[in-house]
């Protein structure tokens, strides 16, 4: 978490009655409408709560704030001052109604405004906690609730900083009880409720799995894992996993939990979160590993179980470096069959739907077409990868596209593939799922082309197609790097900057892989004279057209200039 930066609101202490009150009123409101004096706050650290009933982080903050507001307000030297940024008041009631804490009347627009100029609010949820003296002692609160809950309290510079030193200090000394054991709880649950001492499992590798039931990621992800940790639990290995669910609900949970054969954190632990952060969960589904000493051997390995399965245990460097190696062997041995043919299916279907073998594409440059009708930017480059098809394979180049489809339904695929002039896998196809996982096909459209030999060639073949169209082919390294020299050659004596009349600013000859020209507005490459600060873009032939003709007059019109002087052309400035 950043440190705020410090401002004059952070380093004032500010009269907590003055600021909340007005003219007319002198007192907050509760859900139920009773009124509390502003003079009851006197001593007390209160947080000012900015947020709203349209804003969807605030709907999920809240019920957090909530139930750490409920174990420190007990303590009775803290409170929660609701400004809403709502709309209208039955909105704002709606909203409030679900809040343990005070407000500021609806009705009293004016203070709540005050409160966002004075305090600086440009997005919500936004949490400013002031001491019992009036003074910022954060306007970090939501980071730090998020992060510390309860444990943050009271909130001091001073806590938040012996927070991150502990939190330091625990991944030094990192053990699995100091990942999964907690003041209130030392065990994990199994799915028929038991509960298992977090001490049974010390000594063992042990996986943390972090899942969404509901994320379609986590859903296709679930099934290949517990078939490793079934052959693994067979070979008898010392492995175990932990489901960390994200799930807020508890049905939800049960469900998961329920449908494997491993161990849990109980639904909605305050760990679940905590762990994410610590350790610094940014996709799902991520599988941690922790080694038998407790420390972390790998942040995720989920990709190397859906690659390798149970070949990828026991997840330790020495185990990837001999992957890699694996891996290496079977990159230099690829063939096309050994991409595109799985137990009897060894064929792609063509336009009319007939089989056409895998054999009979064998020493074509083939690209594979990862993509989708429900898919705009798919659709975008259909008819450019089409464009390029077509002058290809007018020149009888050896030379396929094969379109992998990720559509939804047989309809949809038969609408997209009838505007294709190549081959495909037939809808709903297995190798489909293999082939994704294989080349990493995280978005798409994705294009990877295999060389004659059937091996990867490059999976960049989309951004050269986009670029240099036909001219792309074979999509060697060897070829770029010739297309790449010719483009250098092309602009040999072009000037590094231009003017031209469309523009007030210098244009500057710069690499552009596409754009549109802002002169004939049409789409260009590779060169573009650009004025970087107005996003502004010439061809080559637009920019040094113009450049030419005005060259003598300008050459004519150009007096010296006089020393300790810069001229733009209208005034002269002082240098």
């Amino acid at each position: 978490m950043a440190d705020p930066e410090t401002t004059d609101t952070q380093t004032v202490s500010h009269d907590v009655h003055t600021i909340l009150s007005s003219s007319e009123r002198d007192f907050l409101i509760r859900n139920d409408g009773e009124q509390v004096k502003i003079e009851s706050l006197k001593g007390k650290k209160v947080g000012l709560y900015f947020s709203a009933s349209w804003c969807g982080p605030c709907k999920k903050f809240t019920p957090v704030l909530v139930e750490v507001y409920n174990e420190i307000s007990s303590k009775g030297d803290f409170e929660v001052v609701f400004v809403s940024a709502d709309e209208d008041d039955e909105a704002f009631k709606g909203y409030f109604s679900k809040m343990p804490w005070l407000a500021i009347p609806f009705s009293d627009s004016e203070t709540r405004d005050s409160l966002d100029e004075l305090f600086k609010v440009r997005g919500i949820p936004y949490l400013v906690i002031l001491d019992e003296n009036g003074k910022v002692l954060t306007d970090s609160g939501t980071e730090i609730i998020r992060e510390y809950g309860v444990e943050g309290y009271p909130f001091t510079e001073e806590k938040i900083k012996e927070m991150k030193e502990e939190e330091e200090r625990a991944k030094r000394e990192q053990s699995l009880k100091s990942i999964l054991v907690t003041r209130s709880r030392d065990y994990v649950v199994s799915s028929d409720g038991n509960k298992i001492p977090v001490s049974e499992l010390e000594g063992k590798t042990v996986g943390l799995y972090f899942s969404l039931h509901s994320y379609k990621a986590c859903a296709e992800f679930t099934p290949q894992l517990i078939n490793v940790y079934e052959k693994l639990k067979e070979k008898g290995e010392n492995f175990e996993i932990v489901l960390i669910s994200l799930d807020d609900n508890e049905e939800s949970f049960k469900e998961s939990l329920g449908n494997v054969p491993w161990l849990a954190l109980p639904f909605k632990d305050k760990s679940c979160e905590k762990l994410a952060r610590y350790f610094e969960l940014s996709t799902l589904p991520t599988l941690v590993i922790i080694g038998p000493d407790g420390k972390t051997l790998n942040s995720n390995v989920s990709e190397a179980v859906e690659e390798h399965g149970v070949e990828a245990f026991p997840f330790t460097p020495q185990k990837f470096a001999e992957l890699t190696e694996i891996e290496k062997a079977k990159e230099a041995a690829q063939t096309l069959e050994s991409v595109l043919v799985s137990g009897d299916r060894d064929f792609v279907i063509g336009k009319d739907g007939s089989k056409i073998p895998v054999s009979d594409l064998v020493g074509k440059t083939i690209l594979l077409y990862f993509s989708a009708h429900w898919c705009p930017p798919c659709r975008a480059f259909l008819p450019k990868l089409t464009e390029a098809y077509h002058k290809i394979k007018a020149k009888n180049e050896p030379f396929e596209v094969i379109f992998i489809s990720s559509d939804r339904d047989q309809a949809s695929f038969d609408d997209f593939f009838s505007g294709m002039p190549w081959l495909a896998l037939p809808f709903g196809d297995p190798r489909k799922a293999s082939l994704s996982r294989k080349f990493k096909v995280y978005g798409i459209p994705m294009l990877v082309a295999l060389g004659p030999t059937g091996r990867t060639v490059t999976k960049e073949a989309r951004d050269m197609i986009s670029v240099h169209g036909a001219d792309a082919y074979p999509f060697t390294e060897e070829h770029l790097k010739n297309i790449e020299a010719k483009y250098e050659e092309t602009a040999k004596g072009w000037p590094e900057k231009v003017k031209h009349a469309l523009h007030e600013h210098e244009l500057v000859r710069t690499r552009c892989p596409i754009y549109t020209c802002d002169g004939c507005d049409e789409e260009g490459h590779i060169w573009s004279f650009n004025c970087e600060e107005c996003d502004f873009c010439l061809h080559p032939k637009c920019a040094l057209e113009e450049d030419e003709e005005t060259k003598g007059d300008d050459a004519k019109e150009e007096k010296p200039t006089k020393e300790g002087w810069i001229c733009d052309g209208d005034v002269c400035h002082k240098a």
